[in-house]
């Protein structure tokens, strides 16, 4: 896909923004999490967002296609701490929509992340998926990451 642009979000933005993690929220959470409230966008994302719209320490990015979102990523920087006394990027969502997979969306908004976390200072950077997700696993291994941690998880 050509013309692709990576524009970080600003306050003007954040209803593209919505559109995108609530399409995330319905295609990953909505089939691999039945305790995930997939509503959640709708009701507290504008607040949570537009919360960190301008932060040094953290990174909301929409690609576009002319003047169509056809993805976003949110980023955030953990500062070292006495615990792990080095920075960590956390990609803490990615999305692109079902009709831009495959033409380089994702590694875009990918590439951009890992550019800004450098830029910031960290060392790592790190993503979750969940376990049944093979797609997102296969994405992430592409683009460096390696399984680090296993959640594990039982009903009551």
């Amino acid at each position: 896909m050509t013309g692709i642009d990576i524009h970080v979000v600003t306050a003007d933005d954040i209803d593209d923004l919505l559109v995108s993690v609530a399409g995330l929220f319905r295609e990953d959470a909505g089939t691999h999490d039945s305790t995930m409230d997939i509503t959640w966008p709708a009701r507290g994302g504008a607040e949570y967002y537009g919360g960190l719209v301008g932060t040094d320490d953290c990174l909301l990015t929409v690609a576009r296609a002319g003047t169509a979102t056809v993805g976003h990523l949110v980023g955030k920087l953990q500062a070292p701490g006495d615990l792990r006394p080095v920075a960590v990027a956390v990609l803490e969502s990615i999305r692109v929509d079902p009709a831009a997979r495959g033409s380089g969306v994702g590694s875009r908004l990918v590439e951009h992340f890992l550019a800004w976390a450098r830029a910031n200072g960290a060392s790592h950077a790190s993503v979750s998926a969940y376990a049944a997700n093979d797609g997102a696993q296969r994405f992430y291994r592409r683009h460096g990451f390696a399984p680090m941690s296993v959640t594990l998880r039982r009903d009551l």
